[in-house]
């Protein structure tokens, strides 16, 4: 069982990752807190990559609540019948800027109540949107962040929901903001579900997972003896 990270290894941790990437950002594209809700909320089971695709031009065409509802459901089902769930995420989006039209002039409520009322917006979506639409220090547990959290004894947890509140625990002030992505990035590109480049990692060293040596981590040189 990988044991829980000490202050001073997270501390080190953290200032690797800043040093790697000192401006962490989402992969998705948009340019206000409501295309970047829109583009969470379609992200669910879907790749970024393909969010970004299909938004590009529904963005273009249809840049806020106003707009996109005026699609209707089915108008708004040929901008993203290349991701996953379509049927089910034009319905919650058309329901979604409703909302936002009728109780909030269109634009995206910044409390955690307000955003989790909205069809299809679950505690993970509340938490990417305050987090980079609005400078909240949120911590939103994707299963990138699952897997890195328990891997590396950084924050480990049954669910997605013990693994954030012990990251928001856990890591110091002055990460936390960034933290988040971070932590996507590292288990997206690094500390991969299979396969993960520990030989590659800036971090293996203060890493607790006792098979990244069977990956390429450096086993740490003993010290000489008199």
């Amino acid at each position: 069982m990988t044991k829980a990270m000490t202050k001073a290894q997270i501390q080190i941790f953290f200032e690797r990752l800043r040093e790697q990437r000192p401006h962490p950002k989402t992969e998705l594209n948009y340019e206000s807190p409501f295309q970047l809700l829109i583009a969470v909320l379609l992200s669910a089971q879907a790749t970024d990559v393909s969010v970004n695709k299909a938004t590009r031009q529904l963005f273009i065409d249809a840049p806020d609540a106003k707009s996109i509802y005026a699609l209707g459901v089915e108008r708004l089902k040929t901008y993203i019948k290349t991701i996953g769930l379509y049927n089910s995420k034009a319905e919650n989006v058309i329901k979604t800027c409703q909302i936002l039209l009728e109780k909030f002039d269109g634009q995206v409520p910044d409390q955690r109540k307000d955003l989790e009322a909205l069809p299809g917006v679950g505690r993970k979506t509340a938490n990417v949107v305050l987090n980079t639409a609005f400078g909240q220090p949120t911590m939103a547990v994707d299963t990138h962040i699952f897997r890195v959290g328990n891997r590396t004894g950084l924050a480990k947890g049954k669910d997605v929901l013990e693994v954030e509140q012990r990251l928001l625990k856990v890591i110091p002030k002055e990460f936390i903001l960034d933290a988040h992505h971070w932590l996507i990035l590292h288990g997206r590109y690094c500390c991969t579900a299979r396969k993960p480049k520990c030989g590659e990692c800036v971090v293996a060293d203060v890493c607790n997972w006792k098979e990244r040596f069977d990956y390429g981590a450096e086993i740490p040189l003993l010290p000489d003896r008199d």
